[in-house]
């Protein structure tokens, strides 16, 4: 099968976009399966890549807001590639130019809209939460929702990442034909990279004695993640508990965190950690990891935390209420500080060695980027198998009114 994604979002020098399609062009290789990205580049040149995919960069201008990105301008620069790599299956994730130029395209692929994101809940939500109501908000950007019902005819099938985000979807009645769950590099968690010595560190860089309490945190210092949640929870919780916070990261509000944990004693600040295996060991050697992003579709880090053997302190609704589970996982009420510490404090009441056992056990049960590849490619080849009785049909149909 050869599947072509039409893709706005990779970047070179991009984030989770480009982490996912370089994972998955290999992984679908390793199934006989061929994927060939397409992308906005600073110039038209294709990129090969070992054992088979390809990315294919189409020249076009950078976005005015972030120039690691670009917009798909020239509809014919696209659509030729199209023409010219006939794939079975043609995907897309953008809701904008994209969804567009891939559902006018005349092709015989089946065309598959995947949805990674909700950008009612990531930015109107966040926006305006101080205004109004949820409902309200809703109701008011409900001309997003129908924008969405109109762009999304011609596609054959609609993919969301995992069951919240079609929930989310079915709810404001967007259509969503199937949710597939997105995966993990699993093979580079372990609950036994635990190390008693590295938690001891950064309970000392915390402030702490190796009987405190070490929570962990990751992600890019953006509004959406609800870092101010986080912190203020901690800061609430350790007024009776001895609480430490790490947080690596970095991002555009990076300065205003810095700023507001300045005067924590007990919270750090870390730059990203770039090696896989290093990040994993922390996330392994943590007494619980802490989360405050409720708007995301998939918990990416809470699931590579949990697959660490820690157990999780998040949000009640959002990707990371779909990893928690009660034996390893305390839930609080979304965007609520108070709450949050009502958590920390109730997950450190219960038996550590208990949580961390069950924790384990979860671990090996977190989807890995392999099972996703191998579910999607198998829900395409039925969806193409179940459009050929009907592409037979109208095709004799056509036979007879031409005789």
């Amino acid at each position: 099968m050869r599947i072509v994604d039409v893709n706005e979002f990779y970047s070179p020098v991009g984030g989770g976009v480009r982490t996912y399609l370089d994972r998955k062009i290999p992984i679908l290789s390793s199934l006989g399966h061929e994927l060939i990205v397409i992308a906005p580049g600073t110039e038209d040149r294709v990129e090969d890549r070992p054992g088979g995919g390809r990315i294919h960069y189409v020249r076009a201008p950078r976005m005015p807001f972030d120039s690691r990105y670009g917009l798909f301008w020239d509809r014919k620069a696209v659509t030729g590639l199209l023409d010219h790599y006939d794939p079975d299956v043609v995907e897309t994730s953008s809701p904008w130019r994209p969804a567009w130029i891939v559902g006018e395209w005349q092709g015989r692929a089946l065309k598959s809209f995947f949805m990674h994101n909700d950008n009612m809940e990531a930015y109107a939500m966040r926006w305006f939460e101080g205004f109004a109501s949820r409902a309200r908000i809703e109701q008011a950007f409900g001309w997003y929702t129908r924008y969405m019902g109109r762009f999304l005819q011609p596609y054959d099938v609609v993919v969301a990442n995992g069951p919240a985000l079609a929930r989310r979807m079915r709810a404001r009645g967007v259509r969503v034909d199937a949710d597939i769950t997105l995966g993990i590099e699993r093979e580079h968690f372990s609950p036994s990279l635990r190390d008693d010595a590295l938690r001891r560190a950064l309970l000392a860089q915390c402030g702490l004695p190796e009987s405190g309490h070490l929570l962990v945190a990751i992600g890019r210092h953006h509004g959406e993640k609800r870092w101010p949640v986080v912190i203020d929870a901690v800061e609430r919780a350790g007024a009776s508990l001895p609480v430490g916070l790490v947080m690596i990261g970095e991002g555009v509000e990076t300065r205003a965190l810095e700023r507001r944990v300045a005067a924590s004693p007990h919270i750090r600040l870390f730059r990203p950690v770039r090696d896989r295996h290093q990040l994993a060991r922390i996330m392994a050697s943590c007494d619980a990891y802490i989360h405050g992003n409720d708007s995301e579709t998939f918990g990416l880090v809470v699931s590579e935390a949990l697959a660490c053997g820690a157990p999780l302190i998040v949000p009640d609704i959002g990707g990371a209420a779909e990893v928690a589970q009660p034996p390893f996982s305390e839930t609080f009420a979304a965007r609520d500080a108070r709450a949050g510490a009502d958590a920390i404090a109730r997950l450190f009441a219960r038996d550590a060695a208990m949580l961390r056992r069950a924790a384990a056990v979860a671990a090996v049960k977190v989807p890995s980027d392999q099972d996703h590849a191998a579910m999607l490619v198998d829900y395409y080849a039925r969806a193409i198998a179940a459009r050929l009785p009907d592409e037979q049909a109208q095709a004799g149909a056509r036979d007879v009114n031409a005789a």
